[in-house]
């Protein structure tokens, strides 16, 4: 099988998973107590009123109407209209969708940077100080919740401290680049931008950080034990050579998988640690929907999420088709 062909394929599970998140995310509004009427009607509404308004909102209708017209406007990138807000939710998701996944970027970075020369170092040395340390580490990383993380860091670096912003985006990734676009000086907009995303980036990537870094270590390991390492030593290879060009590139390849799955995780993932630092992305939304039974923008947000996780799954699989042929002919 060529490796269009495998594309095209995932491509086309990806639509199949798609649509029965949507299915699923479409009959929550069923499943769960209360009617979205309530959060639109006032609360002294007549009978009267209230049926004109399931009329209006199209929540008389048979089930499987509502459902094939949901389909049907889904289709056409009309998710309706914000219960509360008044507005249209596909503007109100894509507006919130760059601050989540700028974060999600933003963890992962944080996680990568840290993570692979901390699974090799600990993989290199093994049984020393070192490798107890980056092991207990990442388990630490692993165990701790991330909110409550993300608090901790609040009260140290920004209320103890005063380093770091406790809440709010300030400016983005993007007014960032535009000053460098525009030859103006932009240490000052980088700066602010650090200000605000660092906390939430470390309290969000921390778990994802110690998971590479346990699969960095093992798979390090593995590699350094196999024949052509032995091979490469005995022919005189500098030491680093083989670690850096041999073994860890070989390591990388389920590294990635990883990689990708978490970040469409991160992007997912990230409600809590949005909610904690009150980050003006996805998750907020979602926290904010739900507690004003908002149907409409929580099953928005619930679409993009779910397609995002699907569509970084997609490329993570074509990615590792391309570093691996012969996953393509399993």
């Amino acid at each position: 099988m060529s490796l269009g062909r495998f594309a095209l394929k995932r491509s086309l599970q990806g639509i199949g998973v798609v649509w029965g998140v949507v299915t699923v995310v479409f009959a929550l509004r069923f499943v769960t107590p209360g009617s979205p009427i309530n959060a639109v009607a006032p609360l002294d509404a007549s009978q009267e009123t209230r049926q004109a308004i399931a009329a209006e909102l199209g929540l008389d209708q048979p089930l499987y109407i509502q459902y094939g017209q949901y389909i049907f406007d889904l289709l056409q990138g009309d998710m309706g209209r914000s219960y509360i807000r008044g507005q249209e939710v596909t503007t109100l998701v894509f507006e919130r969708l760059p601050a989540t996944v700028e974060l999600a970027i933003a963890a992962s970075v944080v996680a990568i940077v840290l993570a692979i020369p901390l699974g090799v170092i600990s993989a290199t040395n093994r049984n020393d100080p070192v490798d107890y340390g980056a092991t207990l580490l990442s388990l630490g990383g692993i165990s701790t919740p991330n909110f409550w993380l993300g608090i901790m860091l609040i009260l140290i670096f920004a209320v103890e401290f005063n380093i770091f912003n406790t809440s709010g985006r300030g400016v983005d990734v993007g007014d960032v680049a535009l000053s460098v676009a525009n030859a103006e000086p932009f240490v000052g907009t980088l700066l602010t931008w650090l200000a605000y995303i660092t906390l939430p980036a470390i309290a969000l990537g921390t778990y994802f950080m110690a998971l590479i870094t346990r699969l960095t270590r093992s798979g390090m390991l593995d590699e350094l034990s196999k024949g052509y390492v032995q091979a490469a030593r005995a022919k005189g290879l500098p030491r680093t050579l083989i670690r850096y060009k041999h073994a860890l590139r070989n390591t990388l390849i389920p590294v990635i998988t990883v990689l990708g799955l978490q970040l469409g995780t991160l992007i997912g993932g990230a409600v809590i640690t949005e909610a904690v630092f009150s980050w003006p992305g996805l998750g907020t939304l979602v926290i904010e929907s739900i507690n004003n039974r908002d149907w409409p923008a929580l099953q928005g947000s619930l679409i993009i999420i779910g397609t995002s996780f699907v569509l970084v799954n997609i490329l993570v699989d074509v990615v590792y088709a391309y570093l691996d042929p012969e996953v393509v002919n399993d």
